[in-house]
């Protein structure tokens, strides 16, 4: 979404359709919607986990932004990464 990303979100999904693999429900929507009631509970699948096959995977990343500094925006990625995969009770592969 582009709450997350901070771009127009037709522009940012064009260029990562470009250069990216599918993400799967990382930074998607997920939620329940009552049609009966015309009710919506929704969030974005910012630090989620979801099975493909035999791996738990999840997705993490930072808010880069015009005035992000690479290596910082980095390290954030890691230290949400590492502790996520504490969560799991893995290690990095």
């Amino acid at each position: 979404p582009g709450s997350v990303t901070g771009a127009p979100k037709s522009s940012a999904l064009s260029l990562i359709a470009e250069i990216e693999q599918p993400r799967g429900v990382y930074c998607g929507t997920l939620g329940i919607v009552d049609s009966d009631d015309a009710t919506a509970s929704l969030s974005v699948a910012i630090r989620t986990f979801w099975r493909s096959g035999d791996k738990l995977m999840f997705g993490t990343g930072a808010g880069i932004t015009w005035g992000s500094d690479a290596e910082r925006e980095w390290q954030e990625t890691v230290l949400k990464g590492e502790r996520l995969i504490a969560l799991a009770g893995g290690e990095w592969e």
